[in-house]
């Protein structure tokens, strides 16, 4: 009942001080009087609502320069969506980073080096990271903020000539890309285990495997608390993050994937994460993905972000946990969003969001066209060493035959397309991993191109 009544105190609100909410609320034939439950409030998209009205009607009072900053994050097309900020809207994002740096590492007792490797610019990790350490700072925590970007070698020239004064060296990026950073270390004269290195990190599933594999090797003796994930949006910034106790339910269940089948209605292992109900309000949508409402500068009322997961409360699950005969101990009684991953036909990659519309563009060029037929499967796989690839799986037509001179053709046109089209993948991702990994099928292949079923261009 609370949180109806929050739902419906920020729709109210909204509706009252937003322009373009009111032309969407009349468009949808809502009257804002006649709501009197949240099920009545229309769900909010990206493409039904921020795409279609000016970006200033979007804002409080249509009042753009009201913004402190902005943040962009790029779609399919390549067109830059823009996210206003105010810096009250970094507060309960600083409260995520808060629980992870004072909960998992005791930052807010040990001096710490907090090394920003997101990619700097307009995009939004790495601003939105850099803002809310910043603010650990500023609110007493012994956090000091390095910001390289994601340049390997500076990044690890950071590392070597700061990293010794500090009690911890706390590093936050994408997890395949963090990854890179910790296996570039050693060659480079950096002994990862003298920094008493933590990893925060954002973007993307890891495996429980992945975990323990990159702990190792940067020196983590409890990967449980020194290395934690957050669920984030450039919508609404961060939303919740692993505490703990999340990971170890996370770990227990990972050992048993006919609980995790139980529990979360897949057998994938999704990230699982706590949030703040009074910050962000999740819900599930009817077609069983995930919604939230946030409070901001441009207020987000049950906005449809279609990630595919769900929701359970801290009762729920830990007698799930007991029931099994695991006791998660304690933690922070605050209820779980589980994630299995963006939904809409993407694929994420070094925290960029890779479209099968890209793709599409690569395998329609001359060269390459002739001997496809426009068919493909987007994913990403993991190799022996945990090192993630963009593989891509492409349908040749009738009588084509799969050559490496025809692979190594489409793999630089996908490339290419990419580089061209999609800003986040040209920023986010380095040169030596741009190039994705063809496999070239037949026509009809029965594993990737069954006949006769609806083709779906994505895959995990």
């Amino acid at each position: 009942m609370q949180l109806d009544t929050t739902i419906l105190g920020l729709f109210r609100d909204a509706a009252g001080s937003v322009p373009a909410y009111r032309r969407f609320l009349a468009e949808q034939g809502v009257d804002p009087e006649t709501v009197r439950e949240p099920g009545q409030i229309p769900l909010m998209t990206k493409e039904g609502y921020h795409l279609r009205f000016p970006l200033p009607e979007r804002c409080r009072d249509g009042r753009l320069d009201a913004a402190a900053m902005v943040a962009l994050s790029s779609g399919s097309s390549g067109r830059a969506t823009v996210w206003p900020r105010s810096v009250r809207d970094e507060e309960p994002v600083t409260a995520r980073f808060a629980q992870v740096f004072r909960d998992g590492f005791g930052a807010d007792r040990r001096s710490t080096l907090a090394v920003v490797c997101f990619a700097l610019g307009n995009w939004v990790g790495g601003m939105y990271t850099v803002a809310a350490c910043r603010q650990l700072s500023a609110a007493g925590f012994p956090v000091t903020v390095a910001a390289p970007g994601n340049d390997i070698g500076e990044i690890l020239r950071v590392v070597g000539e700061l990293g010794g004064h500090f009690e911890q060296v706390v590093l936050l990026g994408y997890p395949p890309f963090v990854k890179n950073v910790v296996d570039a270390g050693p060659a480079r004269g950096v002994n990862w285990p003298e920094y008493d290195v933590k990893l925060v990190l954002a973007g993307e599933v890891f495996s429980e495997q992945w975990r323990d594999l990159v702990a190792a090797r940067a020196g983590i003796a409890d990967p449980v608390s020194g290395v934690a994930s957050l669920y984030g949006t450039a919508d609404a910034g961060v939303l919740g993050n692993e505490t703990a106790l999340s990971v170890r339910i996370r770990r227990f269940l990972a050992d048993r994937p006919e609980v995790a089948t139980k529990l979360f209605g897949d057998s994938r292992l999704p990230t699982l994460v706590q949030y703040d109900p009074a910050a962000r309000l999740f819900e599930t949508a009817p077609d069983g993905t995930l919604a939230f409402s946030a409070d901001g500068m441009v207020p987000l009322v049950r906005y449809h972000i279609a990630d595919e997961g769900g929701l359970l409360s801290y009762p729920e699950m830990v007698a799930l946990c007991r029931e099994h005969g695991f006791d998660p101990g304690d933690g922070p009684e605050l209820p779980f969003v589980y994630v299995f991953g963006r939904s809409l036909f993407t694929v994420s990659f070094f925290g960029a969001n890779i479209y099968p519309e890209n793709v599409t563009v690569g395998l329609e060029r001359p060269g390459v066209s002739e001997w496809t037929t426009g068919r493909f499967v987007l994913r990403t796989i993991e190799d022996e060493d945990r090192d993630r690839h963009l593989s891509v799986v492409v349908e040749l037509a009738a009588g084509a035959e799969p050559t490496p001179d025809r692979a190594e053709l489409a793999a630089g046109s996908i490339r290419a397309e990419l580089l061209r089209l999609n800003s986040e993948f040209a920023n986010y991702v380095l040169p030596e991993h741009q190039t994705p990994r063809i496999e070239l099928r037949p026509a009809d292949d029965p594993e990737f191109f069954p006949h006769g079923v609806k083709h779906r261009y994505t895959r995990r």
